[in-house]
């Protein structure tokens, strides 16, 4: 059977200090840019409106289309191509026109289509799909969509603490919470829309993260129940990592690789997912390998546990992992 990184003993805990510089900076120019450009983009679900897919049976011109629907009064319209040239959507998020489908959603999509008809004749515009919220039902999805965040958080903090000491616990969290973090930032630099799909594509990052950092914690608890020679945490944490790194590569490898296949063969609809799904998946094996340990170490070095086993005295003993020969001659020189 073919094994990929076997007996591999790299050391990741090390470089904690550049991968802290990569993420801070990933996380800044995300600020940066909500302070420059305003909030999120959120899709029609979240704001209320109306969005169209419509095709025609020859490239149109934008601003064709646009003075269109001014003429028609549908104002305020975001028009982008969607895939061909021939296919674009038309988003009418106007307040007025947002309240007004309120009692009647779909009446804007027909004047839309009707403006659209008239301008390049009928039967050379099809509409495509149409999608209706009125703004009521958008806050309700915005609302429950915080919520689900918010509660799936919270449940994995409960397990967490449930399944570790507090110290891997809250080590974990921190590490999925910056995820989640670096993800907003991502979507944010990217300008994605933030549609249910998205919030969805978080939810399951949330779970992915959090999956392979207890993977690697588990094995950690296991190394730190063997006799350590010495051997100090940052190097169990190294080993740990080395000793699950087949199993992550294999997983890592097959979810881009179904990931991949949605961002470039599912279409424009899935294709938001797609991307925060493989964005999510670099991020969630950078931060298990050097985000959760480093933060583990430094809660281990601040609340260091009360205990005379080996797993308290290798906590104790530091984070720079020791080599071996080096542990046997002091044993010698001790014993002399």
């Amino acid at each position: 059977m073919l094994r990929i990184f076997h007996n591999s003993r790299y050391e990741f805990v090390k470089h904690w200090r550049l991968a802290a510089g990569l993420t801070i900076a990933f996380i800044v120019a995300g600020l940066v840019t909500f302070g420059i450009t305003g909030g999120v983009n959120y899709s029609i679900e979240f704001t209320g409106g109306t969005l169209m897919q419509v095709q025609f049976k020859q490239a149109p011109d934008v601003a064709v289309i646009r003075s269109t629907l001014d003429k028609a009064g549908i104002s305020g319209t975001e028009i982008q191509q969607y895939g061909a040239a021939t296919e674009y959507t038309i988003r009418a998020r106007d307040e007025k026109q947002v309240e007004a489908q309120a009692a009647g959603a779909e009446g804007i999509s027909k004047e839309i289509g009707a403006a659209l008809e008239q301008q390049f004749g009928a039967g050379n515009v099809t509409i495509v799909r149409t999608e209706a919220v009125g703004p009521k039902v958008g806050g309700e999805l915005r609302s429950g969509a915080f919520t689900a965040m918010v509660l799936a958080s919270l449940f994995t903090l409960i397990y967490l603490a449930i399944r570790f000491d507090w110290r891997f616990g809250a080590a974990a969290v921190i590490s999925t919470a910056h995820d989640i973090l670096v993800t907003f930032a991502f979507i944010k630099l990217f300008n994605f829309e933030v549609s249910l799909t998205v919030v969805a594509a978080i939810l399951t990052l949330l779970g992915y993260s959090a999956n392979d950092t207890i993977i690697i914690f588990d094995r950690v608890r296991e190394n730190l129940r063997k006799p350590h020679r010495g051997e100090r945490l940052a190097a169990i944490l190294d080993r740990s990592i080395n000793e699950t790194l087949p199993r992550s590569i294999m997983t890592h490898a097959t979810t881009l690789a179904a990931t991949l296949a949605l961002l470039f063969i599912a279409g424009e609809v899935i294709r938001p997912f797609a991307w925060v799904m493989a964005f999510g998946v670099f991020v969630a094996t950078f931060s298990s390998m050097y985000v959760a340990g480093p933060i583990l170490l430094w809660i281990e070095s601040r609340y260091p546990r009360e205990a005379d086993d080996a797993t308290a005295r290798a906590v104790r003993k530091g984070n720079e992992p020791v080599p071996p020969a080096a542990n046997g001659r002091s044993e010698r020189l001790a014993a002399r």
